[in-house]
């Protein structure tokens, strides 16, 4: 990006960068579709392997995982009506024009207790995103620490929380649209639809929700980032008796599919 790798330093280092990179997505790659069973339950690939799946057990296991996906992930996009694919790809379309395209899909997994789970992302990979709207700093394991240390001297409470679907509360920050698969249902199944929440897959979707929930933090909650660890906040309160001390409140967002945001 910076217009660096033909210089000396980097001309030798560039490429050898880029061919582990390609060797570690495609063993990534040749992994996932390696694995066709998890706790020895066949896992699908696609919607209607899926739906053949709970039609063979006598059961609607993966139909309900995948109605209770896509039932929270609605949100994340709007149809484009009185247009098809091809003329929003022809840029014909002025809703559309200047965003990109990319693909979205289902990845299904088993939880520990038998439960299937189903996950609508977006190929991330598909787009062109600049860095400033793709890093999203994490809490450091040394802040999570210290302050385990002081809750432990000073006899605080420690309360955790894991936010589900957190990236579907953030605006998208990138301009893209996609065709709606059969996991978006038999009304949108074809149709254009822009993206318009941070979805499960994008580069710039961890960013995004750091962004907006850090300002909640900040506006609703009223904590305040500390200077050595952005994603520690504190905020003074009172005891009973009026004997103050600090709450910290420390953020953490995982990057993946499966995982969401956690804050202590």
């Amino acid at each position: 990006m910076n217009k660096i790798d033909d210089e000396p330093a980097f001309k030798w280092w560039v490429p050898l960068v880029m061919r582990k990179r390609n060797r570690m997505i495609n063993t990534v790659k040749k992994k996932y579709w390696r694995t066709t069973h998890k706790f020895g339950i066949r896992i699908p690939k696609t919607v209607a392997e899926a739906l053949q799946l709970d039609e063979e057990n006598g059961n609607h296991l993966w139909a309900d995982a995948i109605k209770k996906e896509m039932t929270n992930a609605k949100v994340a996009y709007v149809p484009v009506d009185g247009c098809t694919p091809e003329q929003a790809r022809s840029n014909q379309v002025n809703e559309l024009r200047g965003h990109q395209e990319i693909k979205c899909h289902l990845i299904f997994d088993v939880k520990m207790d038998f439960t299937r789970k189903a996950r609508f992302v977006a190929g991330g990979h598909m787009t062109e995103a600049p860095n400033s709207l793709t890093y999203s700093s994490v809490v450091s394991r040394e802040s999570v620490k210290i302050a385990f240390l002081i809750a432990a001297l000073n006899g605080l409470d420690i309360m955790s929380c894991d936010i589900g679907n957190a990236y579907l509360n953030a605006n998208c920050r990138e301009k893209i649209w996609f065709v709606a698969g059969p996991e978006c249902g038999p009304e949108l199944q074809g149709k254009p639809c822009k993206l318009v929440r941070a979805l499960y897959g994008l580069k710039s979707s961890g960013a995004a929700w750091q962004a907006m929930f850090s300002a909640f933090i900040v506006n609703c909650l009223k904590f305040q980032p500390t200077r050595i660890d952005p994603d520690v906040y504190m905020q003074k309160n009172y005891r009973n008796g009026g004997h103050p001390y600090y709450e910290y409140l420390l953020v953490y967002v995982d990057d993946n599919s499966t995982n969401d945001s956690r804050w202590y």
